[in-house]
C-alpha cells in the first residue's frame, strides 16, 4: 500500500524560522482546494494505507474546502479499512466546532505544531497560539474523539536554559499525547532567523548544552514509555507515525499539491513550488512536476540517510540482496569504525545509531554514502 500526502501552504502570518513553501495568499485557497482534487484524478490510483494532510497550515481551509478535499480522496482512492488519517492543525484553529468537524471525517490522527510552551517563545517565534491556546486544543480534540494526537515541540532557542526545557518537556507530558515529535531550532538560509543570527542580533546555544537537551529529551520520554523509534520522534506503543515510517521505510508515496514529493521506488517526483504556477498547470491537465530516475547508487543511499534514522536500523542481508556484494560490503567496511567506537550498534544483523551516534548522525551518514 501506498501513501498520499496533501499541502496545504496556506498561512496567516510566516514563522521566522519556517523554510518550507508556504504562502499568505488566503483568497487562492478555493481555487487551490480545486486543483487538488483536481491533480487527484489525474494521478495513479494506488491502494491507501496512509494519509497526510499538511502544510503550512491545513486547518486555514475553509470546512466546506476540507470536506471538498476528503470527497475528492474517496471518490479517486482506495483506502485501507485500517488507513492512518492525519491532518496537521494550529492549536489556535481548534474550536469546539472544528474538532467536532474532523469526528466526522475519516481524520484518525491529529499532528499540532506545539513548539513551547513559553509565550514569550511562542511570540519570538511568530506563532498564532499561546500556551493555554495549546493546551486546551488538546483537550477539545480529547472531547471530540480523536485519540491519537501527535505534537511538535522545539529545543535549543537563543536563551533557553536546560531547566525551561524541562518545563517544555514536563508540560507535553502531562497531557499525555501519544506521540511526540521534536527538533532543535533550525535556522534555514533565507529566513527571518538566520538574517536576525547573521546581524548578530541573537546567539544559538553551544554544542554542549544541545547535546544535553537532546540527551534529556530522550531520557525523559524513554523513561515516561515513549519508544525512542527515529531520531526526532517517540511514541507510545502502537502509535507510531505510519505515514512517516513510510518515508524510512521505502514505501512508495503520492504528493498532491505545491512543492508536494512523490516516491515510486524507482523515482523521485516534485511539483513547482510556486501556487499559481501550480493552479494553472493543473487547470490545463498537467502536473507540474519534475522527475528524477534513480539509480543504484542512488537508492543505496536514500537507504543509508532514511533507515538509519530509525530504531530498527539497516538489515543488512535485506541490503545485500538488495543492493548487492559490492554496495552491501562498502557499507559494512564504512561502518566497522563507527561500530568500534559505539557510535554505530550492530545486533542481530541491524546497524542502527547509538545515543551517541545520533549526536554525530550527520557525519556518519556522510561516511556510509556512496560517494
Amino acid at each position: 500500500m501506498a501513501g498520499l500526502y496533501i499541502h496545504i501552504p496556506f498561512c496567516q502570518s510566516r514563522c521566522i524560522y519556517c523554510g518550507f513553501y508556504s504562502t499568505t495568499l488566503l483568497d487562492k485557497r478555493q481555487e487551490y482546494t480545486d486543483a487538488l482534487c483536481e491533480e487527484m484524478r489525474l494521478r495513479a490510483k494506488p491502494m491507501l494505507g496512509t494519509i497526510y494532510i499538511g502544510g503550512g497550515t491545513p486547518s486555514q481551509l475553509s470546512f466546506g474546502q476540507i470536506r471538498q478535499l476528503f470527497a475528492a480522496i474517496g471518490r479517486h482512492y482506495p483506502i485501507s479499512a485500517d488507513a492512518e488519517v492525519t491532518m496537521e492543525c494550529n492549536p489556535d484553529d481548534i474550536s469546539p466546532s472544528f474538532a467536532e468537524l474532523l469526528f466526522t471525517l475519516p481524520v484518525n490522527r491529529v499532528s499540532m505544531g506545539i513548539q513551547t510552551f513559553d509565550d514569550h517563545r511562542l511570540r519570538f517565534l511568530h506563532r498564532r497560539h499561546d500556551s493555554k491556546q495549546a493546551i486546551k486544543a488538546v483537550k477539545l480534540l480529547r472531547q471530540s474523539g480523536i485519540s491519537n494526537i501527535s505534537v511538535d515541540l522545539m529545543f535549543s532557542f537563543p536563551g533557553q536554559t536546560l531547566e525551561e526545557w524541562e518545563k517544555d518537556i514536563d508540560q507535553a507530558l502531562s497531557l499525555g499525547v501519544e506521540h511526540i515529535s521534536s527538533y532543535s531550532l533550525m535556522i534555514e538560509e533565507g529566513t527571518p532567523l538566520w538574517e536576525m543570527r547573521r546581524s548578530g542580533a541573537i546567539d544559538m546555544p553551544d554544542d554542549d548544552l544541545y547535546v544535553e537537551m537532546y540527551q534529556t529529551l530522550a531520557g525523559r520520554l524513554t523513561s515516561a514509555g515513549y519508544e525512542h523509534y527515529e531520531i526526532s520522534n517517540f511514541a507510545k506503543p502502537g502509535h507510531r507515525s505510519r505515514h512517516n515510517s513510510s518515508y524510512w521505510n521505502g514505501t512508495p508515496y503520492i504528493g498532491i499539491g505545491a512543492a508536494a514529493h512523490s516516491y515510486d521506488g524507482e523515482s523521485r517526483q516534485w511539483n513547482v513550488s510556486d501556487i499559481g504556477t501550480y493552479i494553472t498547470s493543473i487547470q490545463q491537465g498537467v502536473i507540474p512536476c519534475e522527475r528524477e530516475e534513480l539509480d543504484l547508487s542512488s537508492r543505496y543511499n536514500d537507504m543509508v540517510t532514511t533507515a538509519l534514522r530509525t530504531s530498527e536500523g539497516i538489515d543488512l542481508e535485506k541490503a545485500r540482496s538488495e543492493f548487492g556484494e559490492s554496495l552491501s560490503q562498502y557499507l559494512e567496511r564504512q561502518a566497522e569504525r563507527w561500530i568500534r567506537t559505539g557510535h554505530i550498534i550492530n545486533k542481530n544483523g541491524h546497524i542502527r545509531f547509538s545515543l551517541a551516534g545520533i549526536m554525530l548522525s550527520d557525519t556518519i551518514m556522510s561516511d556510509l554514502v556512496w560517494a
